[in-house]
């Protein structure tokens, strides 16, 4: 049987493969490109703005809200959803430690 091995990783690995799984759908970048141009909306505004079914929207909306780069409440029938800015501003400096990691300035030797 298999063992999940990720959490012997560095949380900040950890994390930053969680939010690019989270923004490895399309949908999920128009969902994020609808809330900023909104600044918050409600479940149906989503799902007014995308081709896509409301509960297929509600299941992007939820892995977006499960990775914390939005935020949501239930108000009766209504979802109201915006973007975590804080979660997002975090999300761009750990790209950014990421990319200086990788040191991209400097030339790899090629390979290939």
């Amino acid at each position: 049987m298999a063992r999940n091995r990720s959490n012997e990783f560095p949380p900040e690995q950890q994390q930053l493969a969680n939010w690019a799984k989270a923004l490895g759908h399309p949908a999920r970048i128009a969902i994020l490109h609808t809330l900023a141009e909104k600044g918050s909306c409600i479940c149906g505004d989503v799902v007014d703005a995308l081709p896509l079914a409301q509960p297929t929207v509600s299941q992007h909306l939820r892995e977006l809200k499960d990775a914390g780069l939005i935020k949501g409440e239930i108000d009766g029938s209504k979802s109201c959803y915006c973007i975590d800015q804080e979660q997002l501003k975090l999300f761009f400096a750990t790209i950014n430690h990421f990319k200086d990691q990788l040191k991209l300035e400097k030339p790899f030797n090629t390979c290939c």
